[in-house]
């Protein structure tokens, strides 16, 4: 049976958000190295960036699936 897909029905937002209360701040800007993560992090400028930036939401994406599998 085919796993459903983790990103389903999920926001950026919501990812975020989950990211966020997981790890932190700091441990998301160590694991992708951008400068919404590093400098001054919010959920809004990091909306903002990630969804102009395809290479960086998808290494966000991807990094959410890892704690969603870990889980």
């Amino acid at each position: 049976m085919k796993q459903t897909d983790p990103l389903n029905g999920i926001t950026l937002e919501q990812i975020l958000i989950k990211l966020v209360e997981q790890l932190g701040w700091e441990e998301m800007g160590a694991q992708v190295d951008i400068n919404c993560f590093n400098s001054e992090p919010s959920i809004k400028s990091s909306l903002k960036f990630l969804r102009k930036t395809p290479w960086a939401r998808t290494k966000v994406e991807k990094l959410y699936i890892k704690l969603v599998n870990e889980a």
